[in-house]
């Protein structure tokens, strides 16, 4: 019999969220969501608050996000003008508060693999955000957003959609995110996921959250970043 030869795999490819992940714009997009939606929602129920409902959905596009919100208390549902009118002021805050995650351009260039980012955003706003901080060229135009894919977060398509354009396995594929929501797609997409509480929206139990969601690691410093990858690709191609 001719001999086996046994095939081992490594991580030849990185995808990242952008909100949260490079964009330290989550927070800002929490603190938006309290301003524009407290006058709407002012009686809310004994023991819930409405950070509470906004923050686990972070990660959601935003008319969902407000949607499901909605439909937990109960209460009838907003036209879609209105609830594109929030979205949209909580996107130009987000916009004229525009900073990277401290560290994320730095931790990116230290790892030698291809990147995309794979955003429940729209592709224009990705690219205007890592213009603007500097990060565009390490991603190289490969941004995989709803309007480009026809997908959104939770569903795994915006990640299968990224391993189909660079012609690999979804398993050869780590991913960057800080929500459950993105977690979910990434995980149910077949990837392994690193989850990043590093960031300033980040609430208590998060960690256990994305973990339960499916991330293989989390980590909250982008300057540990670059050793946990390499531990992984070493690992995997052992």
């Amino acid at each position: 019999m001719p001999d086996t030869v046994t095939k081992h795999f490594s991580y030849t490819h990185l995808i990242s969220d952008c909100d949260g992940v490079l964009i330290d714009s989550e927070a800002v997009a929490l603190q938006a969501l309290l301003d524009l939606l407290a006058p709407r929602l002012a009686n809310l129920p004994a023991g819930v608050t409405l950070r509470g409902l906004i923050e686990p959905r972070l990660g959601l596009r935003l008319v969902p996000l407000m949607r499901a919100i909605y439909a937990e208390l109960g209460l009838p549902q907003v036209a879609d003008d209105e609830l594109l009118d929030i979205a949209h002021a909580v996107n130009l805050r987000c916009d004229e508060q525009l900073s990277a995650v401290p560290g994320v351009a730095q931790a990116l260039a230290a790892i030698d693999l291809p990147k995309a980012v794979a955003s429940n955003s729209v592709s224009a706003r990705v690219h205007a955000a890592l213009t603007r901080t500097g990060m565009v060229e390490l991603f190289g135009g490969r941004y995989f957003t709803p309007d480009l894919v026809g997908h959104a977060k939770p569903h795994p398509g915006l990640y299968l959609a990224a391993a189909a354009g660079f012609g690999v396995p979804p398993g050869q594929c780590l991913v960057l995110e800080d929500s459950v929501t993105g977690v979910t797609a990434a995980a149910a997409a077949g990837m392994t996921v690193l989850g990043f509480i590093g960031g300033g929206h980040i609430a208590e139990g998060q960690e256990a959250r994305l973990k339960a969601a499916g991330a293989a690691h989390v980590f909250s410093d982008m300057a540990s970043l670059p050793a946990l990858v390499a531990s992984l690709m070493q690992r995997a191609a052992a």
